[in-house]
């Protein structure tokens, strides 16, 4: 009976080592792509940031021209300060109305923009300075900033929404306090969907 005992008490023991050993490694896992999901949003804040940081530069480039529709410019700056009275932490990932949100606010802004800029077409002597020009090329390049910083945000926060689903992780992920995180929604009418046309059709 004794005997019986000591090899029950070993397999528990050895069961014990094993489950232990799997909630350290999916732990440690865990927290590697948490921390790559939270450095894939600090590039996506970054970038959205450097988008709102040209705006004000952009509306008083434009102010220049004298009969600018000052309609447009408004739509721009009132959206500006809405994009940017929303702020996400990496700790509010896991809440996906609150992403949406942010998501829809920034699209406004990119919209806004889009209007901006198709509006200055009808400005030649607008679209000559050098300042307007230098500021297109910037926001552009912006805009490219995003996508890609919206994309790799996307596919690490599927790596790390696939690991808490699988299993032996399952088991622990809820237990140490590892939640499914929102990701992007692509946006009707693009599968990247682009926040700003900038109309180049050379």
């Amino acid at each position: 009976m004794r005997s019986k005992g000591a090899i029950t008490l070993v397999v528990l023991v050895v069961l014990l080592g094993f489950v232990g050993c799997g909630a350290t490694s999916s732990y440690n896992s865990l927290v590697q792509s948490d921390e790559q999901v939270q450095q894939a949003w600090a590039d996506v804040q970054a970038a959205y940031q450097r988008r709102a940081d040209l705006i004000p530069n952009l509306v008083e480039t434009v102010k220049g021209a004298a009969d600018f529709e000052k309609e447009t410019l408004q739509a721009v700056t009132e959206a500006r300060a809405k994009a940017t009275s929303i702020q996400v932490s990496a700790e509010d990932l896991d809440n996906p109305q609150q992403l949406q949100q942010f998501q829809q606010a920034q699209s406004a802004l990119g919209q806004s923009l889009g209007r901006l800029l198709a509006v200055s077409e009808n400005y030649p002597k607008l679209q000559a300075t050098q300042a307007f020009s230098d500021l297109q090329a910037q926001l552009e390049g912006t805009e490219n900033r995003i996508t890609v910083a919206r994309r790799d945000y996307n596919n690490a926060v599927r790596q790390y929404n696939t690991q808490v689903r699988s299993f032996p992780t399952v088991l622990f992920a809820g237990v140490m306090g590892f939640q499914q995180k929102a990701s992007f929604e692509a946006e009707q009418g693009a599968e990247q969907a682009p926040d700003v046309d900038f109309g180049d059709d050379s």
